[in-house]
């Protein structure tokens, strides 16, 4: 996306917030619409229920708009309803089980014998996508927020700072221990994969 274009989407959703302030319902779905298949997406994720993800999407747009008061305009409405979001994820995941930290990584049954070289056709695409996403659930939960909004929504570090409420010292940090941790789950089913490629991998 142009510098020039997202100046212009950052204009118009000033433009239909301010409609909503006004209690334009119209404006409101407009703004729903934009936004909530990635929002969709990232949560799924993060939870693996569908059933849940869509509640955590309603409960997070039903915060956003009733403290739209409080939003700033020198910030992407995305990454404000992204950190609402999340927010909400982390809440049900501390009521479904404890949240507890890094996991032994060694003991994941990820690997494929023998497995031969992945010919990025698209049958073993699909398999080496499925490959990834197993690896990538398997990272504790701000690691995988952190790999989620850096490859599949584009965010920058200072951006996924404000999402995750981090310093972007520590984004980083996430962004190459998860790096690290995914190329070593990956390494037996693709020796040397690049995860610089992950976009096209997951995508």
């Amino acid at each position: 996306m142009s510098e020039g274009s997202g100046k212009s989407d950052r204009h118009h959703e000033g433009l239909l917030i301010d409609r909503i302030r006004q209690g334009d319902g119209c404006a409101m779905r407009e703004l729903i619409d934009l936004h909530k298949d990635r929002l969709y997406a990232f949560i799924r994720r993060m939870i693996h229920n569908h059933h849940d993800a869509e509640e955590i999407c309603q409960d997070a747009f039903l915060r956003a708009f009733s403290s739209l008061d409080s939003f700033s305009a020198k910030y992407r409405f995305s990454t404000w309803l992204f950190t609402i979001g999340y927010r909400v994820c982390l809440n049900w995941l501390r009521r479904k089980r404890p949240m507890t930290g890094e996991l032994d990584f060694t003991t994941l049954p990820l690997s494929v014998p023998d497995a031969p070289t992945v010919s990025l056709e698209s049958e073993e695409v699909g398999k080496l996508k499925n490959l990834v996403w197993s690896a990538v659930d398997r990272l504790s939960t701000p690691q995988r927020a952190t790999v989620l909004l850096f490859y599949r929504h584009g965010e920058s570090c200072n951006g996924i700072a404000q999402v995750l409420g981090l310093p972007v010292a520590t984004v980083k940090s996430h962004l190459h221990r998860a790096r690290t941790q995914l190329r070593s789950m990956l390494e037996p089913v693709v020796a040397q994969q690049d995860l610089t490629e992950f976009r096209n991998l997951a995508g």
